[in-house]
């Protein structure tokens, strides 16, 4: 996004203003953004979109807020040209957002059963938008577990809403810091995800599980759910780190005939089972 588009342009984005900028930690910020113009676009828990800085480009990243909640929110670690300028931005900025876009996580048709969320590093902010939108209508879902892992204590993100999380009805959040990543004051668990995962272990009866972060930790935290029973469609993963224009233009993100922009982001661990080894 080196210029703004035509108006009739595909690739358009509409403007938003920074209304809110938090820093999660030292490299991570969450923005929410309003419309300059008009209502707030409806979204689903586990789409993305297209959020840009004039003059420095765009990137995809999911849309870490639950519509329930009334704000639209992205989470971000300060890593490229786009994500520095987006960390840059202060309350009052105007910024370019397209979207939403992809398939989002199937929360209809987890009602009623008990649902797991696993996350590791800036993994969470792409569950976070399904476990408020589960917790913010806790009739509907049976127990809830959350998982989150860092590289350390210092890289923990959502500090206040992991603290709200906890206090949820019938929820359980246990989280984990990499061997060496633990302080003095630490009294959470030490250990990779997977394999405090498997320490866990969270029934599989009646259960769906939801995955995201590094891809050599989605990759044995399927093995290890898989291990604890969980069939391969009642697991699930979202794949954002591979798209580029967001609308299965570009073809950055095609494997055969699956574009992760389109077809997913969402994937449940058995269709990810039926694509080429290098998706």
């Amino acid at each position: 996004m080196q210029e703004e588009p035509g108006k009739n342009s595909l690739y358009a984005p509409a403007l938003f203003r920074v209304a809110e900028s938090t820093e999660e930690s030292a490299d991570t910020r969450t923005l929410a953004i309003e419309p300059v113009e008009g209502p707030l676009p409806s979204w689903r828990p586990g789409q993305f979109g297209m959020f840009g800085v004039f003059g420095e480009g765009e990137c995809p990243l999911t849309i870490a807020s639950s519509p329930t909640r009334g704000k639209l929110e992205c989470t971000f670690r300060k890593a490229g040209r786009v994500t520095r300028a987006l960390f840059d931005c202060e309350e009052g900025d105007t910024i370019g957002f397209r979207g939403p876009y992809g398939k989002g996580f199937p929360l209809d048709e987890w009602m009623n059963r008990n649902v797991v969320f696993v996350a590791g590093g800036i993994g969470l902010p792409a569950l976070r938008s399904s476990i408020e939108y589960v917790l913010d209508k806790r009739p509907d879902y049976g127990r809830v577990t959350i998982l989150y892992g860092a590289k350390s204590t210092g890289e923990i993100i959502y500090r206040g809403k992991l603290e709200q999380w906890a206090q949820a009805e019938n929820c359980r959040v246990a989280l984990t810091v990499d061997p060496g990543g633990q302080d003095a004051t630490w009294r959470g668990e030490v250990g990779l995800v997977p394999n405090v995962l498997e320490r866990i272990a969270p029934s599989a009866a009646g259960a769906v599980a939801a995955v995201c972060g590094p891809p050599i930790m989605i990759k044995f935290s399927l093995a290890s759910l898989e291990k604890l029973g969980f069939p391969p469609a009642s697991v699930y993963t979202t794949l954002e780190n591979r798209m580029k224009c967001g609308v299965g233009k570009c073809g950055r993100c095609n494997v055969g005939k699956v574009y992760a922009c389109k077809d997913g982001p969402v994937f449940t661990a058995a269709e990810l089972s039926q694509l080429p080894n290098d998706f």
